[in-house]
């Protein structure tokens, strides 16, 4: 429901967990945040762009956040050799360029990514190291507090961005 802060799909975690639930817990927390935020709008509302000076949209974040989940937990800590799902060929920027992108497919292209970062992290301990697209080792427990961060920082941008639209606060 929009605007509620008790809606069920969103459960904040415990305050006494081990390391590895709390940083799954905040990160699904944050991935649930996301999508609520988008809950309830027309795919022309979820495109809107209301800064003039920037290219975020509610539906841009989602896109960014498809690759974001595929380059930490899929590219770096589980070396798969996977391209980007968008075409950076033309636009450095194309994960924020929705003229023409289709909801549906965006939407379903973060979910899997979502999925398959699930997949690689329960694969490997905290410690477990990848390799960075530059070659720098980065952990496991490093990529989780990044997302969560990255996540955090999106779904602030995500918050003013709906009060803009529709003047919703909260979640």
């Amino acid at each position: 429901m929009v605007g509620d802060l008790e809606d069920p799909r969103r459960t904040e975690p415990a305050f006494i967990l081990g390391e590895r639930e709390m940083l799954d817990g905040w990160l699904e927390f944050h991935r649930t945040t996301l999508l609520l935020k988008c809950d309830g709008l027309t795919d022309e509302q979820r495109r809107t762009r209301p800064v003039p000076t920037s290219r975020l949209s509610l539906h841009a974040l989602v896109r960014h956040m498809a690759e974001v989940e595929r380059g930490w937990f899929r590219r770096t800590i589980g070396q798969e050799a996977v391209p980007t799902i968008y075409d950076y060929d033309t636009d450095e920027d194309a994960d924020f360029d929705t003229d023409g992108a289709d909801w549906d497919t965006d939407l379903a292209h973060w979910q899997a990514e979502c999925e398959a970062a699930r997949k690689v992290a329960a694969s490997y301990g905290l410690d477990h190291l990848g390799k960075q697209r530059k070659g720098n080792d980065v952990s496991l427990r490093w990529v989780y507090t990044h997302m969560i961060e990255e996540y955090a920082r999106h779904n602030g941008h995500a918050d003013l961005i709906r009060e803009l639209i529709d003047g919703a606060v909260g979640y």
